[in-house]
């Protein structure tokens, strides 16, 4: 730090001498100037002029030193700023050195640690493999005694039973197979009974959890629709003279009105919902109008048809956004709209989509699948019912050919379609949207229907199936939505079979009543026993 200090001292010290004799010169060149300037001036001012030129170069010499300790002072002080810089800098660059001297010695002990670590290990493993070895050798060994052996008693089993190599390994094998078939027959039936055990508590389990997470309201809705009357001569006026005013309502309307002994009703009869409602709010609005007329009759009832339309429409936004169903195509939703109209024995049908749709969500999600995909299954599994009075054939085909032209994804479109095992379920999707309906359908107070309804419905189908010549046992299934039928395989063939379900199918037709459609399966089933004594 001295010798660099010395090269600025000497610097500032030749600059200041520099300075001074500048100043000097410059007093006696004045001083020069100012004598010839008295000489050609006469004499009268030389006096003068000297003591001028004296006074200038005392002031010369005091300002050239004055000038010189204000240069020396700056340069103390400079140096002394430059000398604190330096050793600043200097402090942080040997902190930083000790810092890093710190890190590398910490880093070096590390690295020591690691090697005598990695010292042991590979010691370790050194005499693992020399052991490994060893096994191997002494295996390899009684490999080799054992083979001896093995070809000592293959022969002495040849000499013994005469039997040549191959029969003797065939021999050998097949008791080696039977042996191992039972081993593995006990093995395949433990995990057998043991999956199933687990499967049954995994769906119990899921089943009342999606049960217990979803709380829905009870549904009650009548399917029958009733109009109150204030007053008999008000269902006069209804009936019109000669009734040409009812006439003109069931015309317009597409309904049959009854008019009974009943007091303050007048009942509205339709198998299609939708009519049924616009029929009813016709009815209502021209009771509360008074002036029933077929014109007026006419004019009303088309209204209302557009009014119902709006509220279908909305219904079916309104359901879709409480759902949760995104992307839905505008004809689906307003034939979900058109399914709050619809009911199964009380069960509102757009209420109960919304309830299976949740279910789903619940249970796909505890097993692991797309919660979205499920919730949209389930949500349109029974789209089918609100234009199954205008097409031929069940809900599920309905629904699922119809979703099918709005390019609906094939998990929804086969859980439409299979959801009563209409057609095979190709997706796992399909088995929930089954359990969630029958949950759904099988809740406390979500049907109206009461057992001993329901148990005579079963018995009655039961009782029809049976009453054929050949049918030996009738089940009535999923609810009696379907009846199983096991004829006589030796009074019945196949043709008669087939005759069998479709008989079976009409009489159902005809004698009972039942929301959707009953499947007939009839089951020829040929067993053959033999017994050996």
């Amino acid at each position: 730090m001295t010798g660099l200090i010395d090269p600025i001292f000497l610097t500032i010290a030749v600059g200041n001498v520099v300075f001074a004799v500048g100043v000097v010169v410059a007093a006696a060149v004045g001083a020069v100037g100012a004598y010839f300037l008295i000489k050609v001036s006469g004499g009268q001012t030389v006096a003068r002029a000297k003591e001028r030129a004296e006074q200038l170069l005392r002031d010369g010499e005091r300002d050239a030193a004055t000038r010189a300790k204000d240069i020396e002072l700056e340069a103390q002080q400079e140096m002394l700023k430059r000398r604190e810089a330096f050793e600043s800098e200097t402090n942080t660059t040997r902190n930083e050195l000790k810092e890093s001297e710190r890190r590398l010695s910490k880093r070096e002990d590390n690295l020591d640690r690691k090697l005598d670590v990695l010292s042991t290990k590979e010691r370790q493993l050194d005499d693992q493999a020399k052991k490994i070895q060893e096994q191997q050798d002494k295996i390899a060994g009684q490999r080799e005694e054992a083979e001896q052996l093995l070809n000592e008693q293959r022969q002495n089993l040849l000499r013994i039973t005469s039997l040549s190599e191959d029969e003797a390994r065939s021999m050998l094998l097949e008791q080696i197979e039977q042996e191992v078939a039972h081993e593995v027959g006990q093995v395949v039936q433990r995990e057998r009974a043991k999956a199933e055990e687990e499967a049954k508590e995994t769906a119990q389990k899921i089943t009342l959890q999606a049960i217990h997470r979803y709380a829905a309201e009870h549904t009650a809705a009548s399917t029958v629709t009733a109009v109150p009357i204030p007053s008999d001569d008000m269902k006069g006026r209804v009936i019109g003279r000669e009734g040409r005013n009812i006439r003109a309502f069931e015309q317009a309307s597409g309904v049959d009105v009854i008019v009974d002994d009943t007091p303050g009703v007048v009942v509205v009869s339709c198998f299609d919902p939708i009519r049924r409602a616009v029929a009813a709010e016709s009815l209502q609005r021209l009771i509360d109008d008074g002036r029933i007329h077929p014109s007026r009759i006419e004019e009303l009832v088309q209204q209302t048809e557009k009014d119902i339309q709006e509220k279908v429409v909305r219904y079916g936004k309104e359901a879709c956004i409480e759902a949760q169903i995104q992307g839905l195509n505008p004809k689906i939703s307003e034939m979900m709209g058109r399914l709050h109209y619809r009911t199964s024995y009380g069960q509102n049908i757009l209420r109960h989509s919304m309830e299976v749709a949740y279910l789903c969500q619940v249970i796909a999600e505890e097993l692991g699948l797309n919660g979205e995909i499920a919730r949209r299954c389930g949500f349109l599994h029974d789209i089918g019912k609100a234009m199954d009075h205008e097409v031929e054939g069940g809900h599920p085909i309905i629904g699922m050919d119809f979703c099918k032209k709005f390019g609906e994804k094939e998990e929804v479109l086969n859980a439409i379609g299979g959801h009563h095992g209409d057609i095979e379920a190709t997706s796992p999707y399909t088995i929930i949207v089954m359990a969630a309906d029958a949950i759904s359908g099988a809740r406390p107070g979500a049907r109206r229907e009461t057992l001993e309804r329901y148990v005579q419905r079963l018995r009655q189908l039961e009782e029809i199936a049976t009453g054929f010549e050949g049918v030996r046992e009738a089940y009535a299934i999923q609810a009696g939505r379907e009846v199983r039928v096991i004829v006589d395989a030796e009074r019945i063939d196949d043709g008669v079979s087939h005759k069998i379900a479709r008989d079976i199918a009409n009489r159902v037709e005809e004698e009972m009543t039942y929301p959707g459609e009953v499947k007939v399966t009839v089951l020829r089933e040929v067993r053959t026993v033999e017994y050996a004594r």
